[in-house]
Parts: structure tokens; C-alpha cells; sequence
């Protein structure tokens, strides 16, 4: 028989129930990829606009509210939209403080799935990296060493998933507080960015053209971004050249 308490004699919670969060966010995550792909979308905002600005006009802070919640919830499921929702932040809100709405509310939506895959799966994968040996605990040993520096890395580089930059770090068993720092700060410059263009979104929708989303690509904001990004790697490469000098 399978032991069911702990050393302190409290009870152990079963492997599935553990997982079922993440489990039910994976479930929710597969049927909004299909269902809402073509609901949370530019046409959709371009469509809603005025009626978005008249109750955010009448009712300002509970638009902050709602909007913050339907934020949070289509990030922490991994829903389709979360670009249209950085867009929509910044045409009701302009860049500021939409920018903070949108980067707030992204910080609360990781957390979220941060925690549950943690939950589920990270402790048990990080006992089990602890105890083997071989390259995929060098590598994580390394990765943790330097775990400030990896984490602003992947918030900064456009090209990480934010799906992935939520999961790796919950696998790899850092630390809340660390995450949720690292993921508010990195995420800020792409945040700033789509805030801003979303703030222009009124003459786009009178010019009855599509938003610029390929902009963060664009050597003027890429190269700044690039800049915060061998920032991040220096203690890096610092504590490399140290150690080869010992």
C-alpha cells in the first residue's frame, strides 16, 4: 500500500490532485485555442471599439477592473489574445498607465499557471534532477546559478514563448518572489512597446488599416531590448571569466 502521509504524519496529497489545476489550464487552454481564436482578435476590437470607450468613459474604474481580470484569466489559461489585450489596454488607457494595467495584469496571469504547474509537477521534477546526474543536471545547476540573469533573459528576448518563460522557471523550482520580480521588470520594454501601440490604435481604425506588430522587431526598439539583453548575461559571462581565472 502506497504510503499516504508525510514524515510529520501530515496527509499526502495524491499525484492527480496535486497536477489538477495544471491539468484543468492545459483542458481550458486546448478549447480556447479552437473556441476564441476567432473571438479575441484586432476585428473584434476594431468592431467593439466605440462601445468599449463609451463604458470605459461612464464607468472608468470598473473598466480598469474588468479589463485586468479578463487580462489575467487569458494569460494564466494560455488563451489566444493576449497581443489584442496589450493593443486594448493601450487604445482605452493610452500607454500610460496602460502600460502598467497590461503589465500588472501579465504578472498576475503567470503567477497563476506559474504556481499551478509548480504545484503539480515542478517540485517532484526538481527532486528528481537533484537526485540523477548526468548533462540535464549540469545544465540546470547551471541555470541556477545564475537564475536572475536567465530570468530576465527570457522575459526580454521576443522570441521565448510566454508560455514556455512561465512553465521552464516553475520546472526548475525558483523561487515566487524571484519570478514574479523578474517577470514584472522583463516583461515592461515588449510592454511598453504594444501599450503604445495600441494608444495610436484611433487613427489606425480611421485609416482602416492593421496595427505595426512586427514594431518590437524594428532596429530602433529591437536593438535597445538586445542592449537590456547582454545586460542581463553579464554576471553571467563575469562569473565564466572568474572562474576560468581560478
Amino acid at each position: 500500500m502506497t504510503d499516504m502521509t508525510r514524515p510529520d504524519g501530515s496527509p499526502r496529497k495524491s499525484g492527480t490532485l496535486r497536477a489538477l489545476p495544471f491539468l484543468l489550464i492545459l483542458a481550458v487552454a486546448a478549447v480556447g485555442a479552437f473556441a476564441l481564436r476567432d473571438l479575441l482578435t484586432f476585428e473584434t476590437l476594431r468592431d467593439h471599439r466605440l462601445t468599449l470607450l463609451a463604458f470605459r468613459d461612464a464607468y472608468y474604474w470598473p473598466s480598469v477592473a474588468a479589463f485586468i481580470i479578463a487580462y489575467v484569466v487569458i494569460v494564466a489559461f494560455s488563451l489566444p489574445g493576449a497581443t489584442v489585450a496589450t493593443l486594448t489596454g493601450g487604445f482605452l488607457f493610452a500607454t500610460f498607465p496602460g502600460a502598467f494595467y497590461n503589465v500588472a495584469a501579465a504578472t498576475i496571469g503567470a503567477t497563476v499557471i506559474f504556481l499551478a504547474a509548480r504545484w503539480g509537477f515542478g517540485e517532484r521534477l526538481s527532486a528528481r534532477i537533484e537526485a540523477g546526474e548526468g548533462t540535464i543536471k549540469r545544465i540546470t545547476q547551471g541555470i541556477n546559478e545564475n537564475q536572475w540573469s536567465m530570468l530576465f533573459l527570457i522575459r526580454l528576448v521576443p522570441a521565448v514563448p510566454f508560455f514556455v518563460a512561465n512553465l521552464l522557471p516553475a520546472f526548475l523550482n525558483v523561487p515566487l518572489r524571484r519570478f514574479m520580480i523578474s517577470t514584472f521588470l522583463g516583461i515592461i520594454p515588449g510592454g511598453v512597446v504594444y501599450t503604445s501601440v495600441g494608444a495610436g490604435l484611433g487613427e489606425v481604425f480611421e485609416r482602416g488599416e492593421s496595427p505595426n506588430l512586427g514594431v518590437i522587431f524594428e532596429p530602433h526598439i529591437l536593438l535597445p531590448i538586445l542592449g537590456l539583453c547582454a545586460l542581463a548575461l553579464l554576471p553571467v559571462i563575469l562569473r565564466a571569466v572568474r572562474g576560468r581565472a581560478l
